[in-house]
């Protein structure tokens, strides 16, 4: 106990010097101020890019982190798309940074090269985030994507079940709890927990639980009642092979985000190389907003990807890159702190996490400057919420059950962009000038 004081205490302090440390940067290259851009892209990106500075260059390879490795997940979407764009156009050598990127099948096992040094870059989901900085690992959080990632559960099309409520008083046929594969530890099971919660359900008597990794959860193995995946999974099943149909979704009980993150240390001395980063994401997005097809020909030549069904991988670049305005990105801390804050404490609750997480930790671990700087570039207006929450929302974040937001389930379009409010400097996207 005296021990996670400890690496409490140091933790409260790390936040606070953190968050001291950003406008003093004395012994890091300065950030340029953004200037009016000479052109843009066919995408939308201002020109000239912007390369880092050969005294990033040096201090990269003093840590012998040059080139630079960008750890990032094939399978999960959203993410995959973006960092796929990144590598096949190549973004970062774009503004002098070499990069190498590396796939990996999960967050956990992102995480250990993260942790060890031997990834500067990642990308995880609220669990994987908030086990990092539950370790005291030096991370910062940029940037957002995969926002609202549909988890589901997910019964076979001939199941009697037909919601969540069925599931009360276990499966009369076998006079047992209906039997859950899922992921444990994954944000799936965090769903899960608070849908079962709500409905009043209970583990052991209603439901039992099977660990089950997502691949082995798309073949709705015999024995197996019900599944909870989170997508592509959930699109495979549903969409593709049509076995499955769901019962019910995330969205009222939850708000999922995934952030791409970084070491501390290039926040802390190269900032430079931390804005190519975001702008280079943002880049990225931007790419594929202009060209959802070539966007899915890239994933297709990914190893990881290539056996996917075309229609799969275009149905979820259109729900996680395409879906809301690209102004998704923008890490709102204190938005999400609120609907994370749950996730910790369910974890702490559940001797997963050794301490609780405060916001002053939360704030100092994401860092939205990047990305405000990106929008600044290319003259967006900062959003003042997440896209998805339409004008009016009832709800009130960290307090479900949730009324109804945006989501690809209940909207006919994607959102228009720039709308009135979105540009403060004229933009060109696709040979077209928008203006404020």
């Amino acid at each position: 106990m005296r021990l996670f004081s400890s690496l409490r205490t140091l933790r409260h302090a790390a936040a606070a010097l953190s968050v001291a440390a950003v406008g003093v940067l004395v012994s890091a290259p300065a950030l340029a101020q953004t200037a009016a851009p000479a052109s843009f892209t066919a995408w939308g990106w201002p020109q000239p890019y912007e390369r880092i500075s050969e005294r990033s260059i040096n201090w990269m390879k003093e840590k012998g982190w040059w080139p630079m490795t960008a750890a990032f997940q094939p399978p999960w979407s959203g993410q995959n798309a973006i960092f796929v764009v990144m590598n096949q156009q190549k973004l970062l050598q774009a503004r002098g940074l070499e990069t190498n990127f590396q796939a990996f099948p999960s967050g956990p096992t992102l995480n250990e090269v993260f942790v060890s040094g031997r990834a500067q870059v990642g990308n995880g989901g609220n669990f994987p985030l908030n086990t990092l900085i539950d370790r005291a690992v030096p991370v910062r959080a940029i940037a957002l994507h995969s926002i609202n990632l549909r988890h589901q559960m997910i019964v076979p099309n001939d199941s009697p079940l037909k919601s969540i409520t069925d599931l009360r008083g276990g499966n009369p046929a076998t006079k047992e709890p209906w039997v859950i594969g899922i992921a444990t530890g994954s944000s799936a099971e965090f769903y899960l927990q608070l849908s079962l919660a709500a409905n009043k359900l209970t583990i052991g008597k209603d439901v039992s639980f099977r660990n089950m990794p997502p691949p082995e959860q798309a073949l709705l193995p015999k024995g197996i009642d019900a599944v909870v995946p989170w997508d592509f999974t959930n699109s495979l099943i549903i969409n593709e092979r049509k076995t499955g149909r769901a019962i019910d979704v995330h969205y009222p009980h939850m708000m999922y985000l995934g952030a791409t993150y970084i070491r501390q240390e290039l926040v802390d001395n190269v900032p430079d190389i931390a804005q190519a980063i975001a702008d280079a994401i943002v880049e990225a997005q931007l790419w594929i907003r202009l060209n959802p097809e070539k966007t899915v020909d890239a994933m297709l030549e990914d190893p990881n990807l290539r056996l996917l069904p075309r229609s799969l991988l275009a149905q979820q670049v259109a729900e996680y890159n395409n879906l809301f305005k690209p102004t998704y990105l923008y890490p709102h801390t204190a938005f999400w702190f609120r609907e994370n804050q749950r996730t910790v404490n369910w974890l702490f609750e559940n001797k997963r996490m050794r301490t609780p997480l405060t916001e002053a930790e939360f704030a100092a671990v994401f860092r939205p400057e990047f990305v405000e700087r990106s929008f600044n570039r290319l003259g967006w207006a900062i959003p003042k919420q997440p896209p998805f929450l339409p004008p009016g929302w009832a709800g009130k974040v960290g307090e479900p059950p949730y009324p109804p937001y945006l989501t690809y389930l209940n909207m006919k379009e994607p959102q228009k962009f720039p709308e009135a409010g979105d540009l403060v400097r004229p933009w060109t996207f696709n040979g077209v000038t928008y203006r404020p």
